[in-house]
Order: C-alpha cells, then sequence, then structure tokens
C-alpha cells in the first residue's frame, strides 16, 4: 500500500510544560494533526488524554477514524496510531527546549488501507502534506 511521511518544525514561544499541556487537551487535535474533528476523546483520571475518534476531509471526501496511543513519554512525546476505513498512519510530536521557547517537530505518516484509497492516496496524500506547515506554525502561534 502507498505510504508518505510529512513532518513540519515550528517553534512556540512558551515552555515545553505549557505545550505539553495543550497536547492533552482534545481542542488542540483539531488544530494540528491533519484533524478536522475531534469526537469522543478519552481522558484517565489525571486529566491525559487518552485516544479519541476524530473526522477529516481529504481529497473531498470525509474520513471517521480514530487515534489510540502509540507513545507518550511525559513532556517530550506524544504518538497516536491513527487508523480509519481508507487510511492509518500515526502522528507523532516530539518537543524540545529551544532557548527560551520550545522546538515543536510534528509528523504524520499516512498509508492507504483499501483498494479505494490506493487510488485515490495522491490527492489525499497532498491535502494532509499541504495542510501540516499551516497548521503546525498555527499551533505554535497560538503560545505567542
Amino acid at each position: 500500500m502507498p505510504r508518505q511521511t510529512f513532518t513540519h518544525t515550528a517553534f512556540a514561544a512558551a515552555p515545553r510544560s505549557g505545550v505539553w499541556e495543550a497536547l492533552d487537551r482534545p481542542e488542540t487535535w483539531e488544530t494540528i494533526g491533519g484533524v478536522d474533528r475531534v469526537v469522543d476523546p478519552r481522558i484517565d483520571g489525571e486529566g491525559r488524554l487518552c485516544g479519541f475518534d476524530f473526522e477529516i476531509v481529504a481529497g473531498g471526501r470525509r474520513y471517521r477514524g480514530q487515534a489510540t496511543p502509540l507513545a507518550r513519554e511525559e513532556g517530550r512525546v506524544m504518538a497516536w496510531r491513527v487508523t480509519s476505513p481508507e487510511l492509518r498512519g500515526s502522528t507523532t510530536i516530539e518537543l524540545s527546549e529551544d532557548g527560551a521557547g520550545t522546538r515543536i517537530v510534528v509528523s504524520l505518516e499516512v498509508e492507504a488501507a483499501g483498494l479505494l484509497s490506493t487510488m485515490f492516496f495522491p490527492v489525499v496524500a497532498a491535502a494532509v502534506g499541504n495542510g501540516l506547515p499551516g497548521a503546525v506554525d498555527s499551533f505554535a502561534a497560538s503560545f505567542a
């Protein structure tokens, strides 16, 4: 199946702890990670986001899927396994100290999951890839 990875780096004028807190808020994932709408977020007793369902619109089609934990290193890395009937992949955010703020590196890996999605994958992948830089930059700018 076709697969593509997109990565974008941005700088937030905020401490890493503040950026990390934002990653545990479901609405954050509506601004980064290629998600148009978060549905049914799951939050544990400590306030940590543990998964969510989502909707994305790419290539003129609406996809519904699920994000489940892939990796979590408190304050540094949050990664989700992303699955839907037509697409699958992962979203990874890595945070590091950078002077007076935080470096944010977001990587999206998308892969076609079915025959129909394989035919439309170039359009879907282009939509995801083209939207990533602006979304990550907007997220970073929200801390100014």
